[in-house]
């Protein structure tokens, strides 16, 4: 007899920011693993109610986000991954930002996950310094270096 054990699945989503929010004089939003997490929970809640927050709660995982690249990876239970992905497409503000979330990866290991993340990421950091060009801060690199080092030793 064979026995499968227990399966996650990992997502990779970008989140898009409101690009007019910094043009309304608001203050800027720094996405963190806490207000991803609360935002995708409180979709699951709006969406799903309590059983299915509860039902997806036993596996699921904010695992990284990286604030510059606005790069994440999501762990779900492979039983309750579909729910949680459907309820990342309908979070539509994170704080009173609004955000849309695009999905770009589902992946059945963190290994598989890890390397395509880093891919995305190196690629999104490259496009980020094109864009701040000369005003791209010392920080922001060490910063970014941070995170793809965090990213290299993601585990279960």
């Amino acid at each position: 007899r064979i026995t499968v054990g227990f399966k996650n699945r990992y997502m990779i989503v970008e989140v898009f920011l409101d690009p007019n929010r910094d043009l309304a004089g608001h203050d800027p939003i720094i996405i963190t693993q806490f207000n991803v997490s609360k935002g995708i929970k409180d979709s699951i809640l709006v969406n799903f109610g309590d059983s299915g927050l509860a039902s997806s709660l036993g596996s699921f995982q904010v695992k990284y986000v990286n604030p510059i690249t606005t790069l994440c990876i999501i762990r779900a239970s492979g039983e309750e991954y579909q729910k949680v992905w459907s309820a990342i497409t309908m979070v539509r503000s994170i704080g009173n930002c609004p955000v849309l979330f695009n999905s770009l990866d589902l992946s059945g290991s963190i290994k598989a996950c890890r390397n395509v993340a880093l891919k995305y990421d190196e690629l999104k950091f490259e496009q980020y310094k094109l864009v701040v060009g000369a005003c791209l801060a010392i920080d922001a690199i060490q910063h970014m270096q941070n995170c793809l080092d965090k990213i290299k030793v993601l585990e279960h």
